[in-house]
């Protein structure tokens, strides 16, 4: 719970007492590699903290899956506006590798913005990176080349590289599989 910890108290500043309240509210739980944390179809109910692993968000179309996002270490994953407003969900959310997590379920999450302002504060910069996270990648889809996305990609993030399956992030840099195998030999 460690990474939790610090990744709260890396965006705001917090008592102990908060902290521990916070921490309280969510519990441990382990996914093998395959496994969902969420399907379509079905309504959010947990948002989770990746401890360790990598999850991947994704859409299946004309029989196609769409990466939309690759979740890490040290980052939130949930169905965003299907956990706010109890909506049917698009989206698969599945362990690319054995995860283990931290989950806080719906109504504790809530519970907690209102018992809680250092929740609340930091949920409001959740949501501010999740915002700034989409329109950043919109923006690059309509005003980048797939090397620039590559590149980006690759200096962000390095290691999604080396645990995550290359059709993934082709995927999700919005190419084919082969194109990325193409750059990646340029590279």
């Amino acid at each position: 719970m460690e990474k939790l910890k610090n990744c709260i108290s890396s965006q705001i500043s917090i008592d102990k007492d908060s902290m521990d309240a916070i921490l309280s509210a969510f519990e441990p739980l382990k996914i093998s590699k395959g496994e969902f944390l969420l399907e379509a179809g079905k309504i959010c109910r947990k948002m989770a903290f990746i401890d360790s692993g990598y999850m991947r968000m994704y859409d299946i179309a004309d029989g196609k899956e769409i990466t939309l996002w690759i979740g890490s270490e040290g980052k939130f994953i949930t169905s965003l506006s299907s956990f706010v407003f109890e909506t049917t969900n698009h989206w698969n959310i599945q362990a690319i590798t054995d995860c283990t997590l931290f989950v806080i379920n719906r109504e504790d999450h809530f519970k907690l913005t209102k018992t809680n302002p250092k929740w609340l504060e930091f949920d409001n910069i959740l949501l501010a990176n999740s915002f700034a996270l989409l329109e950043n990648k919109m923006f690059s889809q309509l005003h980048t080349t797939a090397k620039q996305r590559y590149d980006q990609l690759i200096s962000e993030e390095p290691e999604l590289f080396k645990h995550v399956p290359l059709q993934y992030i082709a995927s999700m840099i919005g190419i084919a599989p082969e194109s990325l195998s193409r750059l990646r030999r340029i590279h």
